[in-house]
């Protein structure tokens, strides 16, 4: 492959920043831009690449909850010497993001081959952008609302931390999207659903990061395009979590299932007409 140029990391650190949370795919938007840009989505660089920038959206999350991680951190701590300080429900949720870390860093391991391969085509990006609207939309009219932060459960962590699974396998279906919909399914507010969906995204996101780093490094991408695209998709993402928290609070995800649909749908038709390639 081609190196990854200064400005192509610009580009896809933008596009990083505004979708990695916004529930209508990163990796499907990434995968997207690549391919209008000529460079081949499967590649181990550009895979390890694309994994890299997004721990720049990742430290947005820890700057922007920087007071709520050191309030579950600080329980979670006080849990562990102080056994009458584990009723306490944040000691409880910082093992549960723990416990529902687990399942993705196994299926990501086990089937990597198949994430970086067949499933990294942008025929199924196509087709999990429809299908990832679907079940959002399905979700947001079947929820009741009506639980906040603090009634979720482990059963409700655990749920939502293995959605994060269909992401992996299917990119284009959304890990945002994906885990706000369990959520709401599970009938937690909108508020509610997408602020586990950040918190279990730190983990998750981080750990395929430094995974993918040696990849990232190993061939055409350089350390100055790395550190631009992370940089410009902490600034991004930033202001994005900032935006989202506020849309979500007083809208429904209706715009998002639209804007889905229709990617979709384009994107169907710039693969069969051969505008872009695969």
């Amino acid at each position: 492959m081609s190196a990854i140029s200064l400005g192509q990391a610009v580009v896809l650190g933008i596009v990083e920043g505004v979708t990695e949370f916004l529930p209508v795919s990163s990796t499907g938007h990434l995968k997207i831009t690549e391919g209008i840009m000529g460079i081949p989505v499967d590649d181990t660089a550009v895979v390890g690449f694309t994994a890299v920038i997004q721990v720049g959206a990742i430290a947005a999350v820890l700057v922007y909850f920087a007071q709520d991680i050191a309030r579950i951190a600080t329980a979670w701590t006080r849990g562990l010497r102080e056994p009458e300080e584990r009723y306490h429900h944040d000691y409880k949720f910082g093992w549960w993001v723990i416990y529902a870390t687990i399942p993705i860093v196994v299926v990501g391991l086990a089937a990597k081959p198949l994430i970086n391969g067949p499933l990294a085509s942008l025929w199924v990006v196509a087709g999990s952008l429809i299908a990832g609207s679907a079940v959002m939309w399905a979700a947001d009219q079947v929820g009741r609302h009506k639980r906040g932060d603090d009634d979720t459960s482990l059963m409700d962590t655990m749920l939502v931390g293995c959605s994060q699974i269909l992401a992996l396998l299917f990119p284009g279906f959304s890990r945002s999207g994906a885990t706000i919909s369990t959520g709401l399914f599970l009938d937690l507010d909108r508020v509610a659903a997408t602020r586990l969906s950040f918190f279990l995204g730190i983990p998750a996101l981080t750990g395929a990061g430094l995974y993918e780093l040696k990849d990232a490094l190993g061939s055409g991408a350089g350390a100055g395009p790395l550190v631009a695209g992370t940089l410009v998709s902490f600034l991004v993402a930033y202001a994005s979590i900032a935006w989202l928290l506020k849309f979500v609070a007083r809208h429904t995800f209706n715009a998002f299932v639209v804007y889905r649909i229709v990617v979709g749908v384009l994107l169907f038709g710039l693969l069969g007409t051969g505008a872009i390639s695969a």
